[in-house]
């Protein structure tokens, strides 16, 4: 099991932006994709971007395109996401989390597409 660390969050106003960060100490040569979620008070955890560890090709939520991109550091071994343009809808705690198989967009794109996952890291936008 690859433990995940997620770091960067804080409160923000509106506008602002964030840049969090996911490390994964350890291997990686064994990871296929690795991704970023949110969960609200109240709602449930939702997809927010995805990248494909060789190669880098990114996917993201229609929600978030534009203002959120994420990156992956091949020798920290760790997963950013630059939040720009933050609204106070984004306030969410915000979870990474990695797949060690090949699989789609589709697949990765969804909770149960994910082996591992970290703790989570609160973002909290005030307008």
């Amino acid at each position: 099991q690859v433990q995940l660390v997620e770091s960067g969050g804080g409160l923000v106003q509106a506008g602002g932006s964030l840049r969090l960060s996911c490390a994964a100490p350890g291997r990686t040569f064994s990871t296929y994709a690795m991704g970023w979620f949110r969960q609200a008070p109240g709602k449930e955890r939702e997809f927010v971007a995805a990248i494909i560890w060789r190669g880098g090709y990114t996917y993201y939520a229609d929600s978030v395109k534009g203002r959120f991109t994420i990156s992956r550091d091949n020798n920290k071994n760790t997963v950013d996401l630059q939040i720009n343009s933050l609204k106070p809808e984004d306030t969410a705690v915000y979870y990474c989390a990695t797949r060690r198989t090949t699989a789609d967009w589709g697949t990765l794109r969804t909770v149960g597409g994910y082996h591992d996952w970290g703790q989570g890291t609160q973002v909290t936008v005030s307008s």
